[in-house]
């Protein structure tokens, strides 16, 4: 069965079919940090993903797709119901398509295709019949999709180790960052830079529209995301969210 269970273990390189397709909702699932020998296409139908990687934090909201290439080790962490699809490429079939993680746009094509290959069984043959093209539409659709910018960099510097641990809390001010890590705020400036192309506000503020997305499709209360984001009102987290996307977070939900 291609259905996967909220607790069944799943290890799609113990299948020989070189495309294997899975469909599931979970609820506050953590995948845990892992890594396959296939690419993987993860799609989010309702719901919100939250991706982990070495050097990247990753936003996966409704209607995108995350692609990872073969190898690379990442954790996805779902809160409350997700429904998601994804299908799992042997190497060979994703040499022509993007070489690191992005988050991509899935166009009607995409989705109408990511279904059936999901749902199919563990043993289908993808030489013969419709699952040829199947496949060969799903490959060209990601290699020319869309990407979205729901990637925030991570720095590396072993200073800011005290910040790393703690992603899944409202990144501090800077001059708290500074006594916590004992760097003052213009080394703080240079490495977030240097590591992430951004300066430390701009990467704060970037964390902070991502996880306002994510607590927004998982149904927090505009209040909420004001008070557990640092905002001083609901208009001024509106105001901010609007600056960032151009939309305010009721026309961005729609």
């Amino acid at each position: 069965m291609a259905w996967l269970h909220a607790h069944a273990r799943f290890d799609p390189d113990r299948f020989t079919a070189p495309v294997i397709g899975i469909a599931s909702t979970l609820g506050d699932h953590d995948s845990g940090s892992h890594r396959h020998q296939r690419g993987q296409l993860l799609y989010t139908r309702e719901g919100c993903t939250r991706i982990t990687l070495a050097q990247h934090l990753c936003l996966l909201p409704p209607s995108r797709a995350a692609w990872i290439p073969p190898g690379i080790s990442h954790r996805a962490v779902m809160q409350r119901s997700v429904d998601y699809r994804s299908i799992y490429l042997i190497p060979q079939l994703c040499q022509a398509l993007p070489q690191q993680v992005c988050i991509i746009e899935v166009s009607p094509l995409l989705r109408a295709v990511l279904e059936p290959m999901a749902v199919a069984a563990f043993d289908t043959d993808w030489q013969q019949g419709r699952f040829v093209h199947l496949l060969g539409l799903c490959l060209s659709e990601i290699a020319e999709a869309a990407q979205q910018p729901m990637l925030l960099p991570l720095p590396q510097d072993k200073r800011l180790a005290p910040l790393l641990k703690t992603l899944t809390q409202l990144p501090p001010e800077l001059q708290v960052l500074e006594q916590q890590t004992g760097a003052s705020s213009r080394t703080i400036g240079r490495i977030f830079q240097r590591e992430t192309g951004m300066s430390y506000q701009q990467w704060r503020q970037q964390w902070r529209l991502m996880r306002a997305m994510e607590w927004l499709v998982t149904g927090r209360s505009l209040g909420y995301c004001a008070s557990a984001l640092g905002f001083a009102s609901d208009s001024a987290f509106i105001a901010f969210f609007k600056g960032m996307t151009g939309n305010t977070p009721g026309h961005w939900l729609k």
